[in-house]
């Protein structure tokens, strides 16, 4: 059983509080680009006939979705979230979908997945990466429960490199994001989301950590001027 730190419990109350118009806000604050990076980084992974998919911190269930709009009938995807809220609000989106019968949620944190070693042909986390409180222990189950020859694809926001777009992009995140999330929803998640961005590593120090962890092949790929970095590394 893993036992949160207060930073993990909060995490997840925060998530659990934005839960129901959280597809909206991620819709409305990104101009509709997060689909756009979601169908870039699914693009990157390998998804072969019986295959197993584990898409971590899956929220409400977008890249699974994602995955199994465009993988074989027979791929299979496990949906794992550390938030109840998310979960319940992802379960309801899969009950809609015609892939209700290749998802399955389960509620997991990242540092510590229910699955035995070599069970997954890719691992996907999406906009999660930043928000898993122990880090280099996530990358590592992540590694654990891959193939070998699996593929880890991450997908996270990043700081622009260009000094004017990194100005312009500040002042959204930390300005505009936080009124319009306060508008709709809990303003407090909203500027958690700035926060966390502007502490989360940037590309090569990222890359070290996933190589730490036991990736080899490590690569990524900015989208978007560098607003979203997609991060790909293979399990020996």
């Amino acid at each position: 059983m893993f036992n949160l730190s207060e930073k993990g419990r909060g995490i997840r109350e925060m998530f659990d509080s934005i839960a129901p118009r959280y597809d909206l806000l991620n819709r409305l604050l990104s101009l509709g680009i997060d689909r756009r990076w979601r169908t870039f980084a699914v693009g990157k992974l390998n998804l072969p006939e019986h295959g197993r998919i584990l898409d971590v911190a899956t929220g409400t269930g977008d890249v699974a979705l994602e995955i199994a709009s465009r993988s074989p009938a027979s791929l299979t995807i496990v949906g794992a979230d550390l938030t109840q809220g998310m979960l319940r609000v992802g379960q309801e989106k899969v009950n809609r979908s015609p892939y209700r019968d290749r998802i399955v949620l389960v509620n997991a944190p990242c540092e510590s997945m229910p699955h035995p070693d070599g069970q997954f042909d890719g691992v996907t986390i999406a906009f999660g990466i930043r928000n898993v409180v122990d880090r280099p222990a996530g990358l590592r189950e992540m590694c654990r429960v891959l193939k070998p020859a699996g593929r880890a694809v991450i997908l996270e926001f990043s700081n622009p490199r260009s000094r004017l777009f990194k100005e312009l992009y500040s002042f959204y995140f930390r300005k505009v994001l936080p009124w319009i999330g306060g508008l709709l929803s809990t303003r407090s998640a909203y500027q958690y989301l700035p926060d966390s961005v502007l502490e989360f590593p940037d590309q090569e120090t990222f890359k070290t950590m996933m190589r730490d962890a036991g990736f080899a092949e490590v690569v990524h790929h900015d989208l978007t001027f560098g607003i979203a970095t997609v991060y790909v590394g293979i399990k020996p």
